[in-house]
């Protein structure tokens, strides 16, 4: 973005501009500084779409710049801006606008373009104006008059061919979990704390008056009418949705049913974290999954609110007795939460590097983090996720436990060194997991549970660790037996394709046009 010169505004008459030859702008067309696109963002406007019906409308009516210029008490150049989508009318301009072009206010601001070539004209800009365009550093095609009709239509076909063929790139498992891998990486390096979210959850806690303890639905109800939106709870939500947010109405749709074990809170404060740091649209997968991670880091850190927290753990180390059930029973949350709010907070806060894992009853990674030097399983990508952990670690270890209403815990001796691990396991619809947060040895002091008596020691990778079968089960039964392999669909499936990896578009779409009907 930054090496992009700035485009050039348009001529305030029209006329020059429909007079002028089909021409090339020296950066991409109309992109606008970064405070019109946050604007545009915050006002759910399609400006693009706006601009064109104005422009529409106005020569329909055989009038210039000038002439629509004087009947509103505005300027040419004003109107210039807004035509081309660079500029939001305010209300007062709105009005006097389709008073002028003697059409209704709704219809001024109707979603549907007036003909084939206007629309031709909006998706054309839409692609021109989109990160990955940019990205290339190619200049824009102004879609002037004088564009043929049978162009724009090529234009457009190869801006939908270049948006599948990055999809279909972005979309393999190989680029997810090299995406996935370069996330963890980052957050590695910042001891996974996000300070400038931690500030703006922070901001909004003042808001509403938070002081201490769990936050209330009713203190999260009072955050979404601060920042705008209203709820509206229904039936049934698109299958492949948990929220849906219409930024256009500032209207955030939740179900009315419980139909996952997601705390409702969290899920509502995700789709207000969205609106909040400022998403985009993401450009590809890598950008989708930093996306889901800050906005679940942004639920969390209004559940878990930082100063609380913090003071919290300060209290319970000073006891030796930190515990990630007393930080989930203080603030009301799951384990899984309390876990990874510790996992935000205990390195930056405390001084302690720690390492996360939750495995799935079959033995393989769903999801990790690590600053402790311990050594997770990977794939020649870096990956972790999908990846067996060894089965004399406490995650697996924890599956075997009797006592399935406290915490397991356990030291593992590894190649790189002793660490000391504390878990459960929670039930979900894709089945039972366990949830675990280690610790070298040297800070296992600070923790309630370090008198355990479970001991373990693991020396993978060595196969003989745990993958080999003891030789005493491989003489009786290498070569008598032939296993089915359960295939895992994820593993051999390109990621979902679409703007956001796993939603049905059209869906989504069709829902919030029958909302609107009602």
């Amino acid at each position: 973005m930054a090496n992009n010169p700035r485009p050039q505004q348009p001529p305030p008459r029209d006329q020059h501009t429909d007079q002028a030859k089909n021409q090339v702008d020296p950066g991409p067309w109309g992109a606008g500084s970064p405070e019109d696109r946050a604007n545009q963002r915050d006002s759910g406007l399609d400006l693009i779409a706006l601009g064109k019906r104005i422009r529409y409308l106005r020569k329909k009516r055989a009038l210039t710049l000038d002439d629509l210029a004087d009947a509103v008490g505005s300027s040419a150049a004003q109107l210039s801006l807004v035509e081309n989508g660079k500029r939001e009318p305010k209300l007062s301009l709105m009005r006097s606008l389709a008073q002028a072009l003697d059409v209704s206010s709704d219809e001024l601001l109707g979603t549907e373009p007036p003909d084939r070539r206007i629309a031709l004209e909006i998706e054309l800009e839409r692609a021109q104006r989109s990160e990955t365009y940019r990205a290339l550093g190619l200049p824009g095609v102004r879609p002037s008059s004088r564009i043929p009709t049978e162009v724009l239509e090529s234009l457009v076909g190869l801006h939908r061919e270049l948006d599948r063929q990055r999809t279909i790139r972005a979309a393999t498992p190989e680029e997810a979990r090299i995406a996935n891998t370069e996330l963890r990486r980052r957050m590695r390096e910042q001891g996974n704390y996000f300070g400038e979210i931690e500030a703006e959850a922070r901001a909004l806690l003042e808001k509403v008056g938070y002081t201490q303890g769990p936050l209330s639905q009713h203190a999260i109800s009072d955050l979404a009418r601060h920042l705008g939106f209203t709820l509206h709870h229904v039936p049934d939500l698109p299958h492949s949705t948990r929220s849906v947010t219409d930024t256009r109405n500032k209207r955030i749709y939740l179900t009315q049913k419980q139909t996952s074990s997601h705390d409702p809170r969290a899920i509502l404060l995700q789709a207000l974290g969205s609106h909040v740091l400022g998403h985009t649209v993401p450009e590809d997968y890598a950008a989708f999954l930093s996306q889901r991670v800050e906005t679940n880091y942004f639920a969390a850190a209004l559940l878990v609110p930082e100063s609380s927290a913090v003071k919290f753990l300060k209290q319970a180390m000073e006891l030796k007795e930190i515990a990630v059930e007393d930080l989930r029973d203080n603030f009301a949350v799951s384990y899984e939460t309390a876990a990874h709010r510790f996992t935000n907070l205990g390195t930056e806060h405390l001084g302690i590097n720690m390492h996360f894992q939750k495995v799935h009853k079959s033995g393989v990674i769903f999801k990790a983090y690590e600053n402790d030097g311990v050594s997770f399983p990977q794939d020649p990508t870096g990956a972790i996720e999908g990846q067996p952990i060894c089965r004399n670690w406490t995650s697996r270890q924890v599956f075997d436990a009797v006592d399935k209403f406290s915490a397991f815990n356990q030291y593992t001796d590894t190649p790189t060194g002793t660490y000391w691990c504390t878990a459960r396991t929670e039930s979900s619809p894709e089945g039972l997991f366990s949830l675990s947060i280690g610790v070298p040895f040297e800070h296992s002091k600070w923790f309630r549970g370090k008198d355990t008596p479970h001991r373990s020691r693991s020396t993978c990778p060595d196969p003989d660790c745990c993958r080999r079968p003891p030789a005493e089960l491989a003489a009786t039964w290498a070569g008598h037996v032939w296993p089915s392999a359960r295939a895992n669909s994820s593993h051999l499936a390109a990621m979902p394709p679409g703007s956001f990896p796993g939603v049905d578009e059209t869906e989504v779409y069709q829902f919030l046009a029958n909302q609107e009907k009602k």
